[in-house]
C-alpha cells in the first residue's frame, strides 16, 4: 500500500511538471519544440557537411544551410528571454507587507519601476535577437509589443499619480507609441515578403529543400502541407492586425485626452486594421461608440474585452482545424498587466 501510494504521488508530481512545462509554453511563449528542432537541424547538416570534404561544393553549401539554422537558433533564444522578461513585467502582483490586497503608493511606484526596468530587459533581449538576425520578423513585432506595453504603463502611472501630462509624461508616451508603430511596420513587411516568396516557391525553406534533395537529404527539413501553413498564415495576419489596430486604437484615447486633432485619424486607421484582422462589423461599431470621445460611451468600456473575445474566437478555431500555432502566437493573446489594473483604480 505505501509503494503504491509512494507510486500515485510520483505519477502525480510527473504529470503537475508537463503540465507546468505546456501552461509555460503557452502563456509565456518559449517555443522550446521549434528551438529543438533547429539545433537538431543545424546539428545535422554540420555532421554531413564534416564528414564530405570540406572544400567540396555539395559541403559548402551544406555549411551554408547549417550557417543560417544556427543564426535563427541564437536568434530565437534572445526572442523567448525577452518573452520571460515580458511575462515577469506582466504578471507580477505587489501587495502591502501586511497583506492587504490594496497596496500603498510606495509600493506601487516600487511595482512600477521593477516592470518598467523588466520592459527595458525585454527590449534588449529583443534587440539583440534583430543584431543576430536582421531579417527575424518576429523580433521587430514582439519589440512594438514591447513598446507599446510599456506606453501603456507610463500612462497610467502618469494618470494614477496625477501629474501635468502636458509637463513630459505625455512626451515620452507618445515616442514609445511612435517606436511601436514603427517596429509593427517593419515586421509586418518583412513578414509579408516571407511569406509572399513561400507563395510563389522562392522561400529560404524551398531553396534550401532543393539543396538537400539533390543530396538526398530532404528528409531533414519538416514537411509542412501547403494548406497547414496557408492556415498558419491566415491566423497569424488576423493576430498582427488585431493586435496593431488596439496599438492605434489606444494611442487614439490617448490623444484625445491630451487634445490632440490627431485622435481621429488614428482612430479611423485603427478600425482599418480591426477589418483586415477579420472583425466583424456588428463588433467594429461597438469599438467605435464606445471611444471615449463619445458622450454615450459606456464607462469602464475597455477594448480588452472585445480582443480577449477574439482571441478566444481565433483559439477554437485553431483547435477545431488543428491549426498550428506560431512563435509570437503568446505574445498576441491579450492580457492586461496586473499592475495596470491596480493604477486604474488608485
Amino acid at each position: 500500500m505505501v509503494l503504491e501510494n509512494n507510486h500515485n504521488k510520483m505519477t502525480a508530481v510527473e504529470e503537475w511538471i508537463v503540465q507546468f512545462a505546456r501552461l509555460f509554453k503557452n502563456h509565456v511563449g518559449f517555443d522550446s519544440d521549434s528551438y529543438l528542432d533547429i539545433h537538431e537541424m543545424a546539428m545535422n547538416l554540420y555532421s554531413e557537411a564534416m564528414e564530405d570534404t570540406i572544400t567540396g561544393d555539395d559541403a559548402q553549401e551544406l555549411f551554408e544551410i547549417a550557417a543560417d539554422k544556427f543564426q535563427e537558433m541564437s536568434a530565437l533564444a534572445m526572442f523567448n528571454w525577452g518573452n520571460v522578461h515580458m511575462s515577469k513585467a506582466r504578471n507580477r502582483a505587489f501587495f502591502s507587507e501586511d497583506g492587504s490586497r490594496e497596496p500603498s503608493f510606495e509600493h506601487v511606484k516600487a511595482a512600477y519601476e521593477w516592470a518598467l526596468n523588466e520592459y527595458k530587459k525585454a527590449e534588449v533581449r529583443y534587440e539583440e535577437a534583430l543584431k543576430i538576425k536582421p531579417d527575424f520578423f518576429e523580433g521587430y513585432l514582439a519589440l512594438g509589443h514591447q513598446q507599446f506595453e510599456q506606453a501603456r504603463l507610463c500612462w497610467c502611472y502618469a494618470l494614477a499619480c496625477k501629474v501635468d501630462l502636458e509637463a513630459g509624461p505625455s512626451e515620452e508616451v507618445l515616442q514609445l507609441y511612435n517606436k511601436a508603430e514603427d517596429s509593427m511596420e517593419k515586421g509586418i513587411l518583412m513578414w509579408e515578403e516571407i511569406e509572399e516568396q513561400r507563395l510563389n516557391g522562392l522561400s529560404k525553406s524551398d531553396k534550401y529543400r532543393a539543396k538537400l534533395e539533390k543530396m538526398g537529404m530532404d528528409g531533414l527539413l519538416r514537411d509542412i502541407s501547403f494548406d497547414e501553413a496557408s492556415q498558419k498564415a491566415t491566423k497569424m495576419k488576423s493576430q498582427i492586425y488585431l493586435y496593431w489596430g488596439t496599438l492605434l486604437y489606444e494611442r487614439s484615447v490617448v490623444e484625445y485626452k491630451l487634445g490632440l486633432p490627431t485622435w481621429e485619424e488614428c482612430l479611423e486607421v485603427a478600425v482599418e486594421k480591426f477589418e483586415l484582422a477579420g472583425a466583424s462589423a456588428t463588433d467594429v461599431a461597438v469599438i467605435i461608440k464606445n471611444h471615449c470621445s463619445h458622450e454615450t460611451a459606456l464607462e469602464g468600456f475597455k477594448i480588452d474585452e472585445i480582443v480577449q473575445a477574439w482571441n478566444e474566437m481565433y483559439d477554437a478555431q485553431g483547435w477545431l482545424f488543428s491549426a498550428s500555432s506560431f512563435r509570437l502566437e503568446p505574445l498576441f493573446r491579450r492580457r492586461i498587466p496586473k499592475l495596470h489594473y491596480i493604477l486604474e483604480q488608485l
